[in-house]
């Protein structure tokens, strides 16, 4: 747990063993007070106070780390734990993961969201047997060269798992830096983020870089919060930018606004003499690519039935609407009930794409997270 002093804290001494090397170019507001011993105070922070029984803390063993940081975008840590157990119960190792179908990988995605991630991880473990004989790549360029990884991801998973001295700028980073220097600026902007990679270069010690590189994602995490910081258990605090000129909330600065547009589908929960609720793969792409949703519908919905699913329905009174929130809209569900009138066209199934679903069996899908609360019943 992070302590929290009574009053402001003061600057850790340098451990002998750390050694901290900055360019002459550093940015002069960070060249205020002693911004040379960030490092070294962060570290000793870190010792005390850091989080040090993550799971995925497996040194020499870059593939719980990727696992976990893929995880771990846009989501947070006491969500991702669960996840992250039982996936690599399923998934313990590469091979694993790449000889595993795509749906058994989304089935143990489902609920985190953003399924790309999870899609991406299937295609990178595929392409590390086929291009690195199964072994996690440790130059950071061919680590980027995989599917769903970018700068930061990459560096994150080479400094973590091998010590390996890159810098890393998730969003908990961004917050920190943005913070102690006092970074004019939206962190998504290309300027800004250009300014926010130099100064994370920079400060990024030689020694101890698996815990510096947790260390930071830590504070930002735990006491560099977006909400109520808590700047009296800082250890950076005494030349923090934003704290001395009283503007904390000021920064990160945030992204320009922009209204959330509303969207609406309907979607037919159709279901058999036996119980069973017919499913459809979504295209690859797009929205809730590669996984198993109700059919959506437009126009008249026994007709569509009949033209697009080769079978007859009859429907009921359509469900009150359910809303899923994304990052850039919201989305209203009309869910309208049906059941299978007679047969249907069992050629339609030929495909692949459609399947009847019993709710409570043990086939394992990678369903779409609403699709999934309504199968349970939740809206």
């Amino acid at each position: 747990m992070v302590g929290v002093s009574s009053g402001r804290r003061h600057c850790h001494m340098m451990p002998a063993h750390t050694r901290i090397r900055l360019s002459e170019d550093f940015p002069e507001t960070l060249l205020a007070g002693d911004a040379r011993a960030f490092p070294a105070r962060l570290l000793a922070w870190y010792d005390t106070h850091g989080r040090h029984d993550l799971p995925w803390q497996v040194s020499g063993n870059p593939y719980p780390v990727w696992i976990s940081e893929i995880m771990l975008q846009q989501t947070r840590v006491r969500t991702v734990v669960p996840y992250f157990e039982r996936f690599m119960r399923r998934f313990p190792d590469i091979r694993a993961l790449a000889a595993a179908d795509i749906d058994q990988v989304l089935h143990h995605w489902s609920g985190l969201g953003y399924y790309a991630r999870a899609r991406n991880l299937h295609k990178a473990a595929r392409a590390i047997m086929e291009r690195h004989s199964g072994r996690f790549p440790t130059d950071i360029d061919d680590v980027m060269a995989l599917p769903g990884i970018g700068r930061s991801t990459a560096g994150a998973i080479l400094a973590l798992s091998l010590g390996r001295r890159h810098a890393i700028l998730d969003g908990n980073v961004k917050r920190v830096l943005a913070r102690h220097a006092a970074i004019d600026g939206w962190p998504g902007s290309s300027a800004t983020q250009k300014r926010l990679w130099s100064l994370s270069e920079r400060l990024t010690p030689d020694e101890r870089v698996a815990d510096y590189t947790q260390a930071i994602m830590d504070l930002g995490a735990t006491v560099c919060t977006r909400g109520r910081p808590v700047c009296e258990s800082c250890p950076v605090s005494d030349d923090c930018q934003a704290l001395r000129s009283d503007a904390v909330d000021r920064y990160p600065q945030p992204r320009p606004r922009r209204q959330t547009p509303l969207r609406e589908t309907r979607m037919l929960l159709i279901r058999d003499d036996k119980g069973r609720v017919c499913l459809v793969r979504r295209p690859a792409s797009g929205l809730w690519g590669g996984l198993w949703s109700l059919p959506e519908c437009n126009g008249d919905p026994a007709d569509w039935a009949r033209r697009r699913l080769g079978m007859a329905i009859t429907t009921g009174r359509a469900r009150s609407p359910t809303r899923h929130v994304f990052t850039h809209f919201r989305l209203d569900i009309h869910v309208i009930p049906a059941t299978l009138a007679g047969t249907h066209d069992s050629r339609i199934m030929e495909t692949g794409d459609m399947i009847w679903y019993k709710p409570a069996g043990d086939m394992e899908l990678g369903l779409a997270a609403p699709v999934e609360r309504i199968l349970r019943g939740e809206t």
